[in-house]
């Protein structure tokens, strides 16, 4: 009985969090100051969770406005859930909704691609050919998950032949679960990688490799198989005492680290994958593989002059003062979300911290006032540990950890309250996000 009277304790605790944060997050969403009058022109390529959300926000902020968004998608993805998806937890359409179920009244959707970008004339150009003036632009399309940089590697191959790669899409995380599971069914070599490149939740691999591990000892079959994580470089997360808590628990539950594995190529007949390593190429033959690609900005940024020019040239993220997320070549351009250039902020979390200070950046400007908001690299991963249980991980630009309830939930501790937080709670927070109300 102990036990029960513990798990009621802890639910009444997270149904009182999740009731302030919920009004926490209504309170926040609230402009308190008159609507600004303008006729400015504001363009967002990108209509992901960062462009919704400060679409939303702009329309509550600013009278008079022309804001344009441009993303051909049909389709709006709630990201963070593709991990739940792949390890049999959710079904595919759990993180599938319509792009335009989110915009408010008031903006205009170009359903294209943006094809160019000329922050010299201020333009935009679609793939439908209209060139779109602005006086304010946002960039926000996400990034490309570069699979043809895996040699042997096309998007076909996921859940056959033990090839796993969630981070695709719901029918690919879906497919995953497929290969996954068969691989959970009789055991063998487990292989988990992740890309050189900065990436969107670095968390992500990790927790798959978590749940894959927790659900083969549910299922008696851990016994069959090994697991090993290939690590990009020498640590297995960017924030060192996070990397450290891995470890342990890597240790606790017999999975292997190879550090600075990164994965090259695969051979899916022959279920071998190469990896570069300091040391020269190495070959792991696998019976299922989880396969994350490169990670760049899409090729309209990478062409258009917004990049930086002296870091991550491989990878074309928009050159953006780390605090504001303002161009520092383009003042009236700035970038949001996984396209912008800063050393941190590749998560949900992150754009929910980003998107009010590019909102007030942009109502500054027009206003003629001084902005005051300021992005300190807040990132957010509920790390999955196992079914039930996860670490909150919260830190900054520093690599501090940013607790959002200091004294409740223990940031490096497997709480089954951080887990809810991840399963419940995320979600909700996230469409408020999108509606322009956390």
């Amino acid at each position: 009985m102990p036990h029960s009277f513990d798990h009621r304790v802890d639910r009444r605790g997270f149904l009182g969090l999740a009731a302030g944060a919920a009004a926490l997050a209504a309170a926040s969403g609230e402009a308190t100051a008159a609507p600004v009058e303008t006729n400015a022109n504001i363009v967002i390529i990108g209509a992901g969770a960062g462009g919704t959300a400060l679409a939303n926000r702009l329309v509550r902020r600013l009278d008079g406005a022309r804001i344009t968004l441009i993303d051909p998608r049909k389709a709006h993805l709630y990201q963070p859930g593709l991990t739940l998806v792949a390890a049999g937890l959710k079904p595919e359409g759990y993180v599938v909704s319509e792009t335009t179920d989110w915009l408010p009244k008031g903006v205009t959707l170009i359903a294209e691609k943006a094809a160019a970008i000329d922050p010299e004339a201020k333009t935009v150009s679609t793939e439908g050919g209209q060139t779109l003036s602005y006086d304010y632009l946002v960039v926000a399309p996400g990034l490309v998950l570069d699979h043809d940089a895996i040699e042997g590697f096309s998007l076909d191959m996921v859940g056959e032949n033990g090839i796993g790669a969630l981070y695709a899409g719901p029918q690919y995380a879906a497919a995953t679960w497929k290969a996954a599971s068969a691989f959970i069914e009789t055991g063998g070599m487990g292989v988990f990688t992740r890309p050189a490149t900065e990436m969107k939740c670095a968390g992500a691999p990790l927790k798959h490799t978590f749940l894959i591990d927790d659900l083969a000892r549910r299922a008696g079959t851990r016994g069959k198989m090994d697991i090993t994580y290939a690590a990009q470089n020498d640590t297995l997360f960017g924030v060192p005492i996070v990397s450290e808590k891995v470890r342990m628990l890597f240790g606790d539950r017999g999975i292997q680290p190879d550090y600075s594995h990164v994965l090259k190529a695969i051979d899916p007949g022959a279920r071998r994958a190469t990896f570069a390593t300091p040391t020269g190429d190495a070959e792991i033959d696998y019976d299922y593989i989880h396969v994350i690609p490169p990670q760049r900005a899409p090729e309209v940024i990478r062409q258009s002059g917004l990049s930086w020019a002296d870091k991550w040239t491989d990878q074309g993220w928009v050159e953006a003062d780390k605090a504001t997320l303002r161009h520092l070549r383009y003042p009236e351009i700035w970038a949001l979300g996984d396209v912008a250039g800063v050393p941190k902020g590749k998560t949900a979390a992150s754009v929910k911290w980003q998107v009010p200070v590019v909102e007030d950046q942009i109502v500054s400007a027009i206003a003629g006032t001084d902005p005051t908001e300021t992005y300190n690299g807040y990132t957010s991963c509920p790390m999955i540990t196992r079914i039930g249980r996860a670490m909150l991980v919260e830190f900054d630009y520093d690599n501090n950890l940013t607790p959002s309830f200091p004294g409740i939930i223990a940031p490096l501790e497997e709480l089954w309250i951080s887990w809810l937080m991840k399963e419940v709670a995320l979600k909700a927070t996230y469409n408020a996000m999108l509606r322009g109300k956390a």
